[in-house]
């Protein structure tokens, strides 16, 4: 009876987020994770780090140089910032510099490990797993490049890895891995293909196989379990007529369309994110200042949440996007000749958004690009 009077005492103290960390009674605010940007200034790259309590909302904790430098303009991708799986670790491209910085994600911040060149020139977007990371280069007739992380966050180069894309000035915008690690995925803006690269156990990739888009300007995209392939489609930035696409690809080299072009209605769609869950997706609109959502069905086909399309408002040009790990936030980089920000929302049951109030973020620059979150 003693210890269950002084269990209940306790947790009269403290309440038990959705996460499952133990937060003060009535403290909304207490840590929950992190949001990062990228500066991609060209004096000088960093990183903009912000913590996230468990409403979502955001307050500055520290900027971090990556030691290279940015573009100093937009760089028309997704994926320039990425955490780890086990966000171990944060990789970040320095497109000013033609190389890659790696931080540990400590409790207090963020510490930089390593900086290598990225094999290629101009990088601008990075995917891992298990210890295997690969940078897209979109210099010269670009390529992608692998690397191992070793245990101290140090990268070296995997012999072999480096492939081209299907021709040159093919416009990448992003490269990600399957949900197995098995496959990589590039999008090309110019060409309007979809480069499919198998890798091997010792990190490898071969190929590519081309595919073509369902839709025009195929950009950012999300690789659901058992092949599931979403992309969004900025159909050159014509006015409302922006889309999704979805895919099934196999390790057998099986590409197959599932939804074609899903209209969003809404102009440029170039970010996409899945849930966790994998019940909803979400295009983020560069010319419309708005969020598309979808419904995912189990076979990845997409259903528009909206009929309009708008299932979430940004209040300014969208450069990137991001989710939560728990998929209960997501959060829209937004950038404008005269706002730099970021907006944030409630990730609802029925896939709906409703928007977090956020303070004004300091940090970011005209240029920033790369979103991530845990």
């Amino acid at each position: 009876m003693k210890t269950f009077i002084a269990l209940a005492l306790l947790l009269s103290t403290f309440a038990i987020g959705s996460n499952g960390i133990a937060q003060a009674a009535g403290d909304t605010r207490a840590a929950a994770g992190a949001v990062y940007a990228l500066t991609n200034a060209a004096a000088g790259n960093s990183v903009v780090a912000l913590d996230r309590a468990s409403d979502g909302t955001l307050t500055a904790a520290g900027t971090y140089s990556t030691g290279g430098l940015g573009s100093g303009a937009g760089l028309g991708s997704q994926g320039a910032l990425v955490l780890s799986r086990n966000n171990q670790w944060l990789f970040a491209v320095n497109a000013g510099s033609n190389d890659v910085s790696v931080f540990s994600v400590d409790p207090h911040g963020l510490r930089l490990a390593d900086r290598v060149s990225s094999g290629g020139t101009m990088p601008i977007s990075l995917t891992e797993d298990n210890n295997v990371l690969y940078v897209l280069n979109a210099g010269g007739s670009g390529n992608i490049t692998g690397f191992s992380v070793g245990h101290n966050g140090h990268l070296s180069a995997i012999s072999g890895s480096t492939q081209p894309l299907s021709g040159g000035a093919t416009g990448p915008a992003q490269v990600q891995f399957s949900a197995d690690g098995r496959l990589l995925a590039v999008t090309e803006k110019n060409t309007n293909m979809i480069d499919i690269y198998n890798v091997s156990k010792q990190g490898v990739a071969g190929g590519p196989g081309t595919h073509p888009s369902a839709g025009t300007t195929p950009f950012g995209f999300a690789f659901g379990k058992d092949g599931k392939l979403l992309v969004s489609e900025a159909f050159g930035g014509a006015a409302n007529a922006s889309a999704a696409s979805s895919y099934s690809v196999g390790t057998d080299g099986s590409f197959n369309v599932v939804s074609a072009s899903s209209p969003t209605h809404q102009t440029a769609a170039c970010w996409l994110a899945l849930t966790g869950n994998e019940r909803y997706a979400y295009t983020a609109n560069a010319g419309s200042a708005s969020i598309s959502g979808y419904s995912v069905g189990k076979d990845g086909s997409l259903n528009l949440l909206d009929a309009d399309g708008r299932t979430g408002l940004t209040g300014a040009h969208p450069a990137d996007l991001a989710l939560s790990n728990n998929s209960h936030y997501l959060y829209s980089l937004n950038i404008t000749a005269s706002t730099q920000g970021i907006s944030a929302f409630e990730v609802q049951s029925d896939g709906s958004l409703t928007p977090v109030p956020l303070d004004a973020i300091s940090g970011l620059t005209t240029a920033s690009a790369g979103l991530a979150a845990r």
